[in-house]
């Protein structure tokens, strides 16, 4: 009697052990995919908000003649945005259908240890953005800085990140013809940069090799680094995150050793 009682407990417990276990981790599951899945979310907006104001812009919803436009559907379409949501946001910036008008912004900016920041925004509220920016900075010993007294310490560039990790000494000489400025390679990646006007050129001329790329984009690198240690890069890094949550903040640049 004793043995089948002790046998009965131990089949009870497993059994309560493995369905609260599965449980527990069904929750788990289904927490990181709600954040997963509103961080796609956002990404999303973002990208929309590119599309349209790079239609409204030149006027042009044609990604072969808009360049800008061609970059940010390039961009959707490598984080699997679906098409229709590019085309709702075509449709947008040509002024089809219900929403506010959006415009671009760029704010330079300091953080703490001097570090430079350059932050890229599209909104169709700038007050609302500026505050929440300059809300962001202050929390984190940053403050905005005047128009001009930081992007001197960066130069815009074209970055292109191929898809192979080889390529031949005859394809990277015609790469610059065509206007690369510097090929650097690893063991898995061929990034090439260029000044901004040779960025589709050079698109045109990968095609023509049979070469593909993962990322065709322009930003803003710094001319020198600021040095951090642990506990400084963790700051910036914190800093950083929380400019990435902000809803209508696109890019931001540092001159942060990361």
């Amino acid at each position: 009697f004793f043995l089948l009682l002790i046998v009965s407990i131990y089949q009870r417990y497993w059994y309560i052990y493995f369905t609260m276990s599965g449980h527990s981790k069904w929750s788990q599951i289904k927490h990181k995919k709600a954040i997963t899945d509103a961080k796609k979310s956002k990404i999303f907006s973002k990208i929309s908000a590119l599309i349209s104001i790079a239609v409204k812009e030149k006027k042009d919803p044609s990604p072969t003649t808009n360049p800008k436009l061609a970059l940010a559907i390039e961009k959707a379409k490598s984080l699997n945005m679906p098409q229709d949501n590019i085309k709702r946001a075509i449709e947008r910036g040509k002024g089809v259908g219900a929403g506010e008008e959006l415009e671009r912004l760029r704010y330079e900016a300091y953080g703490p240890y001097g570090v430079a920041f350059i932050i890229d925004a599209v909104t169709d509220n700038k007050n609302r953005t500026l505050a929440e920016v300059k809300h962001i900075l202050s929390e984190r010993n940053g403050k905005l800085a005047a128009m001009g007294s930081v992007a001197w310490m960066f130069e815009e560039r074209g970055e292109i990140e191929l898809e192979t990790p080889t390529i031949t000494e005859d394809q990277e000489l015609e790469l610059i013809e065509s206007g690369a400025l510097d090929i650097q390679k690893d063991k898995t990646n061929i990034f090439i940069s260029s000044l901004p006007l040779s960025l589709e050129p050079l698109k045109t001329k990968l095609n023509e090799l049979g070469l593909s790329f993962s990322r065709a984009e322009t930003l803003f690198l710094p001319k020198e680094t600021v040095a951090l240690n642990e506990k400084q890069r963790e700051e910036i890094l914190t800093l950083l995150d929380a400019l990435d949550e902000q809803n209508e903040v696109d890019e931001v640049y540092t001159n942060a050793e990361l």
